[in-house]
């Protein structure tokens, strides 16, 4: 069954378009994979395997720092969280990712309707992401983030420093530039590998262009690549 999920992960095929004598020595129906799918995403059950092979591979990540960044991705059937973003010229699904330093993904948000920046709503949005690391055994305190000029907001800095997290975020000029934050531009150039991470999970067809209409289907595919991507590298 799951290796059924994840070829439709892989080649982004339509669920009805899966060889399912490749899965299954008896006859099997596309609908009973969909089927399945869709109910793990109901009961939690991929947010609870991912969080259990982050507890399980915790020791393998370079923590160092972490990279939190925003991905966009164009949606061709509408649904949930999902509307029209100006700079894409088209209907897009947003989310915030975060990786260690070697681009190993830790977490992702809830999907985020596309006509929001990556600022919108940060704090809780942020709040959900580190409990997710914190329920891994993956703990925060103490750890350096490196983040762009887009999530240079008063309240998410704050935010860093009460959670204990050493916040590395560029200033944006529309703010102006206070002299008092520090910026360590050596260590922020490690963010950049949030940029290769981008290119791994861009080589799942399935989450290149979103198809599902329902946020946690679409969340779900994000969680199986990202599980993918880490026993493959670690």
């Amino acid at each position: 069954m799951l290796e059924a999920i994840l070829y439709r992960l892989k080649t982004g095929c339509q669920w009805r378009q899966l060889p399912m004598k490749q899965f299954f020595r008896c006859k099997y129906n596309w609908q009973s994979v969909y089927f399945h799918y869709q109910k793990w995403c109901k009961d939690g059950s991929w947010d609870e395997m991912w969080q259990n092979i982050l507890n399980k591979y915790k020791h393998l990540l370079d923590l160092s720092s972490i990279q939190l960044d925003g991905t966009h991705t164009p949606t061709k059937r509408g649904g949930e969280a999902v509307a029209y973003q100006g700079r894409k010229k088209a209907k897009t699904s947003n989310m915030l990712i975060l990786t260690d330093s070697q681009g190993i993904p830790l977490t992702c948000s809830d999907p985020i309707d596309g006509n929001h920046n990556d600022a919108y709503n940060l704090v809780p949005t942020a709040k959900k992401m580190i409990a997710v690391l914190e329920n891994s055994g993956v703990h925060t305190d103490g750890l350096f983030l490196n983040a762009d000029s887009g999530f240079d907001t008063e309240e998410f800095r704050h935010y860093c420093s009460e959670t204990e997290i050493i916040g590395n975020i560029d200033q944006n000029k529309r703010n102006g530039i206070n002299s008092e934050y520090l910026f360590d531009d050596l260590l922020y150039k490690c963010r950049f590998v949030v940029e290769r991470t981008n290119a791994w999970l861009d080589a799942f067809k399935a989450i290149l262009v979103r198809f599902e209409t329902n946020a946690t289907h679409w969340k779900a595919l994000n969680l199986l690549a990202f599980t993918v991507i880490l026993l493959r590298k670690l």
